[in-house]
């Protein structure tokens, strides 16, 4: 459990900073977090831990800013923090797009006009067999083959959705 958590403390202790805006608080944020999901881990069924623990982390650190600050309003309060995770979100979806733009750069021609026009123009097998007058199996042979390329170059950008 400490290792697992340990891979994943830096983020933590970032968005409880992001949230918190005091290194003290952050850090005490982190380890009350860390033994907050060590008795929870047992208790829940989790398939995706780290955007788990995301949420558990940034609900923590929600409730240590309402424990600090109780006559804020409500929904003021998380207008405030939606809008900030939504730009972060935002942020985070740019960095992806254009780490999708180079991975698709990166593929060789035909894989690379075979997906973007499967995927990004929404054409059928049969419609690029046509427009390119590449044969049908090799069509879809360069979107499968595009496809794994695509997954392997963002994978080793951290890009996983």
């Amino acid at each position: 459990m400490g290792s697992l958590f340990n891979s994943y403390m830096h983020l933590v202790y970032g968005l409880c900073l992001k949230y918190l805006k005091n290194r003290a608080d952050s850090q005490d944020a982190t380890m009350a977090i860390y033994e907050h999901i060590s008795d929870k881990l047992l208790a829940t069924d989790v398939n995706h831990f780290k955007s788990w623990l995301y949420m558990v982390s940034k609900n923590h650190c929600l409730m240590e800013l309402r424990k600090k600050n109780p006559e804020v309003h409500g929904d003021i309060f998380m207008e405030s923090v939606e809008a900030t995770h939504l730009n972060d979100e935002k942020i985070e979806l740019e960095k992806d797009i254009e780490a999708l733009e180079a991975c698709i750069e990166e593929l060789k021609s035909e894989q690379k006009k075979c997906v973007q026009l499967f995927f990004l123009e929404k054409k059928s097998y049969n419609q690029i067999n046509e427009e390119t007058g590449v044969d049908l199996k090799k069509v879809k042979s360069h979107i499968q083959n595009g496809k794994r390329n695509l997954k392997m170059c963002l994978e080793s950008k951290n890009v996983r959705r």
